[in-house]
């Protein structure tokens, strides 16, 4: 690994404001409804998996709503280590906005 290259939880922590920050030329390329299942439940379930570029790499952000309650942020690739709170400011970044109204995802179950 490159020393001066951010890395997941090695790097700086983002200034307040910017949970892209360490990342150059971030782009959203895509978002799909996928299959998931996590180690806190024996259920398969549905997650929203946004996949984004930038100069350090590929990385996708999965969120998954356990409840209307509870989302759960996971980062894979240039966003591997990440805390939950940064995913989820970059998710909500990242995420592309329709003109005269923000983009509406469904909750899902």
């Amino acid at each position: 690994m490159e020393p001066d290259r951010p890395h997941s939880s090695e790097s700086a922590p983002p200034p307040q404001g910017d949970p892209l920050a360490g990342l150059k030329n971030v782009r959203f390329v895509s978002i799909e409804r996928v299959v998931i299942r996590t180690r806190e439940s024996i259920t398969t379930r549905s997650a929203w998996k946004l996949q984004a570029v930038s100069d350090e790499g590929d990385g996708t952000i999965s969120l998954i709503e356990i409840s209307p309650t509870v989302s759960l942020y996971r980062g894979e690739g240039v966003f591997l280590g990440w805390p939950s709170g940064r995913l989820e400011g970059a998710y909500r970044s990242l995420l592309p906005r329709s003109e005269g109204s923000d983009l509406d995802l469904p909750q899902l179950g």
